[in-house]
């Protein structure tokens, strides 16, 4: 009869609760809630036009490495080595505003903000923008590029373990021809593996760590290398002393002849973008010697002087610009990928620590849910023992309250390490320095919570979406940039196909002079005359000397052609071949990669109505197992339960709160996802990529979309004196301290 009178009153007690469920099903589970959207319609969308490079280009570093240094005013500039400052391994200031009590009371806003100033990964992708120009200004003197690992820095724990868009079309940034060297915006593997604890670069038409060949990127004419566009001058000066045993005076007049040569030789030589060499050398000796024979030098010192200036063209193969300013133009172009991949790192790591800060979230709720619980299961085993010590109250029922008290110091034990990990995940996320014994003390208490506010990208059309997502993707615009790339390198290896044929000309002069040797004393030889008939008897100064390389009494010049004709040219047919095999495959994998997009912004939004519905459905499911355990507990302290009832009805409320917390988790950790594939992330946040770049962060970041606290929290001041100006819908950066954590 009580079993009968006990199903009566729990039935008409869920149909009393069923009413209020089934109508807050149909609308906002939470203030300000929308209803559901409908699915969005698969439709076919267009990729749109490729966008011009130069609108990648952010240039936001404080000092710009490709321009080197000036040598006005001073000249030795250039040859003083770049002195950098070390890095800063401190915490940035704002950590000091949130504490609280020894408690860090930190908004999502804030945990952002502090990611940017302080978070590692962004600090070591940031080193890259400078190492990209530092790329340009090698190109600029005509050497091959180095390149620049533009993978993702995955060295923050926690939070999302794979970017959102795997497997990009090569973010080719390596160097020049077939030692190239490429990495991905985006890869497959999470765990470091290119300098800098980089992801890993992915295969594709491009050579990388998990390639097994090189890339033709950045190849050329074969036989006419690109000539140091920076001028080159060298010289040799040379004092020389000779003391030359002779075995006969007859020609030298000494058998032991001395001789003093002093050689003072300069060359100047530079290539030209169109493909001109210019060399220059300018050669001068100084000789004096003993000889005293009338067959030696007429003059003692003799005066010697040189010059030479040869320019030479490319006709076929090695001409033009495109062709020998290729390093320069990939470079321009790696220099926009670097920035893109820097924008990448900063959506990759933003939503890294929103996946950590809604952990820390969910396990902070989760840890108070556990408490509640271990509370009402202390007071259902102390109630069981004084029923028991009166004798209303079977042993096995304290037993079994007993047990679950047990279960659930368990799971609060669990809950609070899980509390501290995902703290210690969060203090590594957006702080350098763990050593700090306050700061490691002090226990972080998430201050916001998700709202199902219905965000723009949920409202939006898919259509409209997908293509935002096309336009603002890291990962197109690495790859429209990567196919610039190619087609420069297409000209180059159309150009290494043609036979070479350069034409050149050149002026050379020398002028001879000195003083006449004293030594020397002219008389007739039988059979050889007078050496000295028709020679000057003045002295001829160094100034006429070098007056006579340029009037013509002495000159040296002409013009030529060079012609290499290979005959098979099977080397060149292969490196055309290739690269245009290269090129058709990236845009194959780029409209791939549209594909894979369209896909994603899909799923992601079936996910995110899911994740609504999943929600509301487990908050009903919280209000009804909440409802019942109170009914239960009425019950039991009217007799007519029992505690095996109780216990089941408090499992229950507790699956309900786990899962409401879960479904909020994932419906925050989703939407934060979706913000990360449309690459929106950083204008819906207010967050400027320049001074992200620069480390120096003007405007704090406001993530939209957040529960706004209970009205009875309010935020605490920052300083004495100073008012809150805590947003009515959301905490302010910097300001959301609260003496107590909204309650979920």
């Amino acid at each position: 009869m009580q079993t009968l009178q006990s199903g009566l009153v729990a039935g008409l007690m869920v149909l009393n609760m069923l009413a209020p469920v089934a109508a807050g099903a149909q609308t906002a589970g939470n203030a300000g809630s929308q209803q559901v959207p409908n699915a969005p319609t698969a439709t076919v969308a267009t990729p749109p036009p490729p966008i011009a490079a130069e609108a990648y280009s952010l240039r936001p570093t404080s000092r710009d490495f490709s321009k080197g240094k000036s040598q006005f005013p001073d000249p030795f500039s250039v040859y003083t080595p770049i002195d950098l400052p070390a890095p800063r391994f401190s915490n940035a200031p704002l950590i000091d505003t949130l504490y609280r009590d020894g408690k860090i009371y930190l908004s999502l806003d804030d945990a952002i903000l502090l990611a940017l100033e302080n978070n590692f990964d962004i600090a070591i992708a940031r080193y890259n923008l400078d190492i990209a120009d530092t790329d340009l200004l090698r190109a600029h003197s005509g050497l091959p590029y180095l390149g620049v690992n533009t993978g993702l820095v995955t060295g923050t724990i926690g939070g999302s373990t794979s970017p959102v868009a795997s497997s990009s079309p090569t973010a080719t940034t390596g160097t020049s021809g077939t030692s190239a060297s490429t990495t991905t915006i985006q890869s497959q593997g999470a765990s470091g593996g290119g300098p800098g604890g980089t992801s890993a670069g992915a295969g594709g038409a491009g050579s990388g760590p998990n390639g097994i060949t090189s890339s033709t990127l950045g190849d050329g004419p074969l036989n006419v290398p690109i000539e140091p566009l920076d001028p080159v001058l060298s010289g040799t000066v040379q004092l020389g002393r000779a003391y030359i045993p002779e075995t006969s005076s007859f020609l030298t007049g000494t058998f032991s002849l001395n001789q003093n040569t002093d050689e003072y030789d300069f060359k100047y030589e530079q290539g030209f973008l169109p493909g001109e060499t210019l060399d220059i050398t300018f050669n001068n000796s100084r000789n004096t010697n003993n000889a005293n024979s009338p067959f030696g030098s007429f003059y003692s010192p003799s005066l010697n002087s040189t010059f030479n200036a040869q320019i030479t063209q490319h006709l076929l193969q090695g001409f033009g610009w495109g062709v020998n300013g290729r390093y320069i133009a990939i470079t321009k172009n790696n220099r926009r990928i670097t920035d893109v991949a820097f924008k990448a790192q900063l959506l990759y790591t933003i939503d890294q620590v929103e996946n950590i800060y809604w952990g820390l979230a969910g396990a902070y709720e989760d840890e108070k849910a556990k408490v509640g619980a271990l509370k009402q299961s202390s007071q259902l085993l102390s109630d069981d023992k004084k029923q028991l010590k009166i004798g209303t109250l079977a042993p096995l029922d304290v037993v079994n309250a007993n047990a679950q008290v047990a279960k659930d110091q368990q799971a609060l034990i669990s809950a609070k390490t899980q509390l501290e990990y995902q703290q210690l995940t969060m203090k590594q996320a957006i702080a350098r320095n763990l050593d700090d014994f306050i700061f490691a003390a002090a226990p972080v208490i998430p201050t916001d919570r998700v709202s199902l506010l219905s965000t723009e990208e949920e409202n939006k059309p898919v259509d409209e979406l997908v293509q935002e997502t096309y336009a603002n993707s890291p990962n197109v615009q690495e790859a429209v940039l990567q196919l610039k790339n190619q087609e420069i390198t297409l000209k180059a290896v159309k150009n290494a196909m043609l036979p070479v044929l350069d034409v050149y000309g050149f002026y050379g002069a020398e002028g001879i002079g000195g003083a006449k040797n004293p030594l020397i004393h002219c008389v007739d030889i039988p059979g050889f005359g007078n050496p000295c008939n028709g020679t000057p008897g003045l002295t001829i100064p160094y100034s006429t000397v070098l007056g006579n390389l340029v009037n013509s009494s002495g000159p040296n010049k002409g013009v030529g052609f060079n012609f290499t004709v290979p005959i098979r040219n099977r080397q060149a047919q292969a490196q055309q071949a290739r690269a245009e095999i290269e090129y058709r495959q990236s845009q194959m994998r780029l409209q791939q990669l549209y594909v894979q997009l369209k896909m994603q912004v899909i799923n992601k939004l079936f996910a995110l109505q899911d994740d609504r519905a999943q929600v509301k459905s487990a908050e009903a499911s919280q209000q009804y197992a909440s409802q019942s355990l109170a009914a239960e507990q009425k019950k039991y302290h009217l007799g007519a339960s029992t505690t095996a009832n109780v216990l089941s009805q408090t499992r229950n409320f507790e699956t309900a709160q786990d899962n409401l917390i879960a479904a909020r988790t994932t419906y925050a950790v989703d939407r934060a996802g979706l913000s990360e594939l449309t690459a929106d992330t950083l204008n819906k946040y207010g967050i400027s990529i320049a001074d992200a770049a620069t480390g120096k962060i003007s405007q704090a970041p406001l993530v939209p979309g957040l529960r706004a606290p209970r009205p009875e929290v309010k935020p605490e001041p920052l300083h004495p004196g100073s008012g809150s100006s805590a947003n009515p819908n959301q905490s302010a950066p910097g300001n959301s301290m609260q003496a107590a954590p909204p309650q979920a």
